[in-house]
């Protein structure tokens, strides 16, 4: 965390000295991106040095950061709808004496702000967020255009300085935001919206609206896939490079218009968290389609499909096509599933016309690893063979993003990094759901449906790691099947220790009782209720008393536990 605050506010000070922009970097953090408070505690304190302040998009983050942006020099942004309470939060910060800008994001807000600062007697700091006609790439590029969810078009913008100018207030407005997406895949949006937000700025002040900052939005992205391209999980730039066009592009046109240059402002979240967390997972077992299997020796009277598959399996050579054998093989499967369906074939010989089909297909897979060309149907092969790791964990409380919109998470095997992992396979986790899974990963510049890993071992653990999960993942998880927060590790990098590093703190995760209480359930009324149930048996005597103690202590350990596996 302090690494990525560090770096992004270095980066804007060495772009500045060189263009010889008149401005300054304020940047902010964004803390709906992950609000727990000991990174909030980390940011704030990295980014004394640099002035770097908050962002908040709701009521509960407005008052987070009231509390936790203490450096007077730096920024507080308030963004999001906003209500007569909100709006008084806000003014608040300003009897406190921080620098809270209320960012208007519909004209409505402007009319309120106005009442209650005139109210209150207290000069706000206004902004106005652009209704940009540009658009991001990626993932997010409906944040921007016309059809947008925040911002003024263009007209408003104007009518609310000229609102804000007939109200003697005109010199409250200070700031212009805008934001055309998260992740922006393509460093040419950035540049665009940075020229046409330039442009607006340079109108506004010629319009005798003197404000002092434009803020740039969020939309620095992450290299999740690692193929520093245009893919929806990745980005065509550097965070220099980034930098940079903001910089000089917004010193170019205001150049041309004869304005001053603005300080500059980002949001940009992702970029501050995403590497500062990960999943460590352990995987519990194994599901593979072709794991069992059965005798397939020949018996007299057996049905002609079972010969069929057994003949093509033993006719199976080099010389042989091997896509007519996969499609033969796929149909006698097909056709041996219906003469079940219908009666004619029993299930002993229905189980060994599967056990052929997939050792037909594993001898096929081993065959076109070596060749050039390989059909279509027969390259899902390994998708079909491919194993599924069940790992001890709940895609929904801790990849969410990968299951809401198929974001890309760079996932690597802990252990036994000698060896070379051998087995295909997809994860799922342990919820009860099909949904729980992953089954897109990056190798190299590639896309694909399963990752290498090794064969587990009986009797010895395997881990696994899932990176880039410290922006949006930590709090965006939900209790699908009351499965709550992992345990958490908070390690520090320190050159001075010994091991080049320390655990700080431990974390201990959910226990079933908390989620039960977030489900506004009553833990110690639900164990009294089983122990008088347990105590019922004992009396009728179907429990003795011994029994019935271990089974009362062990619901209420149980309770007081882990949500996930514990073996």
């Amino acid at each position: 965390l302090r690494s990525q605050v560090a770096g992004l506010n270095k980066a804007f000070r060495s772009s500045i000295q060189e263009a010889e922009y008149q401005g300054q970097y304020q940047g902010v953090y964004p803390v709906k991106v992950n609000q727990m408070r000991e990174v909030v505690e980390e940011i704030v304190d990295a980014g004394k040095p640099f002035n770097y302040g908050l962002e908040a998009g709701s009521k509960a983050e407005l008052l987070t950061v009231l509390a936790m942006n203490t450096n007077e020099e730096s920024l507080t942004i308030l963004n999001g709808y906003k209500d007569d309470e909100v709006m008084r939060l806000a003014l608040l910060g300003r009897k406190l004496g921080r620098r809270v800008v209320v960012v208007v994001e519909k004209y409505t807000e402007l009319l309120l702000l106005v009442k209650i600062a005139k109210e209150l007697d207290i000069d706000p700091i206004i902004g106005v967020r652009s209704k940009m006609t540009v658009k991001g790439r990626g993932k997010w590029e409906s944040s921007g255009g016309e059809r947008a969810k925040f911002g003024l078009t263009i007209t408003e913008i104007i009518n609310a300085a000229r609102y804000l100018e007939e109200q003697g207030m005109a010199h409250c407005l200070k700031l212009l935001h805008f934001h055309i997406g998260s992740q922006l895949t393509d460093i040419r949006a950035v540049k665009e919206a940075v020229t046409e937000g330039a442009r607006i700025y340079a109108d506004l002040h010629k319009m005798g609206f003197e404000l002092d900052y434009v803020d740039v939005g969020g939309g620095l992205g992450i290299d999740y896939d690692g193929s520093n391209s245009t893919n929806e999980s990745s980005r065509n730039y550097s965070m220099q490079e980034y930098v940079a066009d903001v910089v000089y592009g917004m010193k170019e046109m205001c150049d041309l218009e004869g304005v001053p240059h603005p300080h500059l402002v980002s949001e940009s979240g992702r970029a501050i968290t995403a590497h500062h967390s990960c999943v460590i997972t352990e995987i519990v077992g194994e599901i593979k389609s072709n794991a069992s299997q059965m005798d397939t020796s020949a018996k007299a009277g057996e049905h002609f499909f079972l010969k069929n598959m057994r003949e093509l399996a033993d006719t199976f050579d080099e010389q042989t096509n091997m896509h007519e054998i996969y499609n033969d093989a796929s149909q006698y499967k097909e056709q041996a599933l219906d003469a079940f369906k219908l009666r004619v074939l029993s299930l002993e010989e229905l189980g060994k016309i599967e056990t052929l089909y997939w050792q037909i297909m594993g001898r096929l897979q081993q065959w076109y690893r070596n060749e050039e060309y390989v059909p279509e149907e027969l390259q899902e092969l390994d998708y079909s063979l491919s194993s599924q790791y069940l790992c001890n964990f709940s895609v929904f409380q801790s990849a969410a993003d990968t299951w809401a919109i198929d974001q890309l998470l760079p996932v690597v095997p802990l252990i036994r990094m000698n060896e070379e992992p051998t087995v295909n396979c997809s994860l799922v986790d342990i919820t009860c759901d099909s949904d729980g899974k992953i089954d897109q990963f990056t190798i190299g510049r590639e896309i694909t449906d399963v990752l290498p890993m090794h064969p587990l071992k009986k009797d010895e653990p395997y881990y696994i790691g899932l990176f880039l999960t410290g922006a949006y993942q930590d709090v965006m998880g939900d209790m699908h099947n009351l499965f709550g927060r992992l345990n958490e590790v908070h390690i520090y990098s320190y050159d001075d220790d010994p091991e080049d590093f320390y655990i700080e703190e431990v974390v201990k995760g959910s226990s079933v009782e908390d989620v039960l209480n977030v489900m506004q359930y009553n833990p110690r009324a639900m164990a009294s209720d089983v122990k008088r149930m347990i105590d019922k048996q004992v009396w009728d005597g179907k429990l003795n008393p011994r029994e019935g103690v271990r089974w009362t202590d062990f619901y209420e350990n149980c309770l007081a536990g882990y949500t996930y596996l514990k073996q």
